[in-house]
This record gives C-alpha cells, structure tokens and sequence, in this order.
C-alpha cells in the first residue's frame, strides 16, 4: 500500500507541475481576502480587549485555514473526472491498493495547500504580520495546515464516491467553507461574536485548527492551546480519512 501510495501521489505531483497555473489559481483567493479584509478591518485592534496588536496578526492564522478549505474542499471535483475518464476502473482491475488510490490524491491535495498556506504566510510578512518566525512553531503550524487539509480533501473525495456527480459536490464545497469559516474566530475574536455563533464553534473543527495555529504563531506561544487544536484536528483528519477510504472500498462493489 506505501509503495503505491507514493507512486501515485508522485504522479498527481507530476501532472500538478504541468499544470501549475491551477494551484495559483486556487491562491489567489486567499491572498486577496488577506489584502482585503486586513485592510478593512485594521481598526478592529484598536476595539478594548482586542486579543493582538494589528489585525493582520490576528488574521493571519485564520487566512491560513482559509487556504486550506479553498485548495482541499473540492479535491474530489478531479476524482469524478477521473471516474468519467475511466482512469478509477483502469486502476481497479490493476494490483494497486484501494486505500492507496484514495491515500495518494488526499495526501496530493494536503501538500499543496501546504505549499500555498506558506506563501500566504510569506505575503502576510511583507505586509507587515509580525507573527512568529520561529522555523520548529512555523512548521508546527503547517503541521495542523496539513492535517486540516488531509480532513478536507478526504470529506471531498469520499463525498464525490458518494454523489457520483460534480454539481452537488460544488455545493457541498460551498457549504463546507464559507459557513465553517464564519462559524469560527478566524476573523473575529469569540468575545466579540454572538453566543450562539460561540457556541457552534464549539463542534467545529475549523475553530480548533485556527486555535492551533494561532497560539503556535503568536509572539508568546500556546502550547497547551496548539495541543489541544492539534488533538482535535488529528481526530478529525483520522476519522474522515477512514470514512473515504471505507467508501471508496464500496466503490464498483
């Protein structure tokens, strides 16, 4: 299964380095958000009890999740070209693992975005964030980018399995981002947000891996607050990871 998985994910890499504008594609929106809602919201740190000194400090681990949802919601949109293709069935008459043709696109999706959220941390630098530039809290921080993205793309694929049609996959993309998001303190802080949106983000993974990232990025790091994000979002990319796997298992059953 190791050994397939890493020929495949190979190939998705390939084929990802002759397409590259794709993968810029999927970065522009982060990075005009970071632009945009930095620029809007800068006076938000002067509100009393504002939890950083800018506000592009504070946004810019919520800009980085952000980067994850749009490069991994939608992974499984290639999946159901390649079912179209023929390319999935080609493969299951061959002797690769099911679990690897699964493991390798999840593990192709999460790494990219990792790439990508580190050239938004990169941006947010030059746009003077001063958040932590420590390299072992940096890659600590893209340790829980690559699990959120490792959840994402798998929900992404294992829904494609599912529907087996790309327009309601879109839709589950959609909901799947922009809620989530809201439903987080990855642009406003929780004492600021209304008590019923406190109180969804308490089931949602997405303010977990923020907190997480966050505290490890912050100029006197968390280390009990990046645990307890990392836990959650290791148990959350644990668990969708085997429920794709699971269903692609069924798949042509």
């Amino acid at each position: 299964m190791l050994a397939d998985t890493w020929y495949l994910f190979n190939k998705y890499v390939k084929i990802s380095m002759r397409m590259p504008l794709w993968s810029l594609f999927s970065l522009i929106q982060p990075l005009i958000w970071l632009f945009i809602f930095g620029s809007l919201f800068e006076y938000f740190a002067d509100l009393p009890g504002f939890p950083a000194e800018t506000y592009i400090d504070y946004f810019v681990p919520g800009v980085l999740i952000m980067t994850v949802l749009f490069g991994s919601s939608w992974a499984g949109v290639s999946l159901l070209r390649e079912i179209s293709a023929g390319t999935v069935d080609k493969m299951l008459v061959s002797p690769a693992s099911r679990s690897a043709i699964v493991l390798s696109r999840v593990l192709h999706s999460a790494v990219q975005v990792v790439i990508q959220a580190s050239i938004v941390l990169v941006a947010a630098w030059m746009m003077g964030a001063t958040t932590s530039y420590n390299p072992i809290y940096i890659l600590l921080a893209m340790s829980v980018i690559l699990l959120l993205g490792i959840a994402f793309a798998a929900l992404s694929n294992g829904l494609a399995i599912m529907l087996q049609r790309e327009e309601p996959l879109v839709i589950m993309g959609n909901l799947m981002t922009m809620p989530l998001m809201f439903f987080s303190s990855a642009m406003v802080p929780e004492k600021f947000m209304p008590e019923w949106i406190h109180a969804i983000g308490i089931v949602n993974p997405i303010e977990y891996a923020v907190t997480a990232v966050r505290s490890i990025l912050a100029a006197e790091p968390d280390l009990n607050g990046f645990a307890t994000g990392f836990g959650v979002t290791f148990l959350f990319s644990a668990a969708t990871l085997y429920w794709a796997i699971s269903a692609f298992k069924t798949y042509r059953d």
